[in-house]
């Protein structure tokens, strides 16, 4: 934790004359393009999989009329089928998976009173009228939602929920362009169809992340789905 609070702080002295009292923020901004940037390789892969994945619906649909009678007999064969082209089904979970430490650093960085047995001095940073450290509960009971606080809270769900709604129907038309994994009886392996249904929700959830967050964390989520948004949009064209 110490290690990484020094990161954190060494870019926000390196952003000190650009963003002034707004340093801190920006450099959890800067922190996350980066996180981003080493997980993009594993994005790219993730959106070639899926391309792949719609280039065997022909095969798929053949098995499914040979198969048609005995539907074991036919996921067995779907899945051999993505085993053998290197096609994984669930491979576009993999960069979401990995950001998952780096959340959680920024999460215990931003809600520890020491580090290191010292003060953490990051907490005293603010996002305009809001400290890095505090949570949307806070800034209810400071002033409220109109009060300084509250308004950086109001201005970041505005953003996450313009990015969610994009990334509901992006989610949405590659969901029905790309399905996952017929059955012989038309529908989907067990399990794998549940979670198409609940993909293209999954954006929303961040608007609950970023209410029960501190606000450092906060932005790691506002800035993290908002890459993820024109990611797909550039390689799911």
């Amino acid at each position: 934790m110490s290690v990484f609070a020094n990161l954190v702080e060494g870019i926000a002295d390196l952003l000190q004359p650009l963003f002034g009292a707004w340093a801190a923020a920006a450099a959890i901004v800067l922190f996350t393009a980066l996180v981003r940037l080493l997980v993009h390789p594993l994005s790219r892969a993730a959106a070639r999989g899926q391309k792949a994945r719609t280039e065997l619906q022909p095969r798929i649909a053949e098995l499914r009329r040979k198969h048609a009678r005995n539907p074991e007999k036919l996921q067995r064969a779907v899945l051999e089928l993505h085993a053998r082209e290197k096609v994984s089904p669930l491979s576009g979970c993999l960069p979401s998976l990995c950001q998952i430490p780096a959340f959680f650093l920024l999460y215990h960085l931003f809600s520890s009173p020491t580090i290191g047995g010292q003060a953490n001095e990051l907490l005293s940073h603010r996002l305009l009228a809001a400290p890095l450290g505090g949570r949307w509960t806070d800034a209810l009971g400071d002033g409220g939602l109109l009060g300084g606080a509250g308004l950086v809270y109001v201005a970041l769900f505005a953003v996450v929920a313009g990015v969610a709604a994009f990334s509901y129907r992006l989610a949405k038309r590659t969901m029905a362009d790309r399905p996952i994994l017929p059955t012989g009886d038309g529908g989907q392996v067990p399990g794998l169809g549940a979670i198409g249904k609940v993909m293209p929700f999954m954006s929303f959830f961040t608007l609950v992340t970023v209410a029960v967050v501190p606000l450092a964390a906060a932005l790691y989520v506002a800035t993290s789905t908002t890459w993820s948004a024109v990611e797909r949009a550039v390689l799911y064209r």
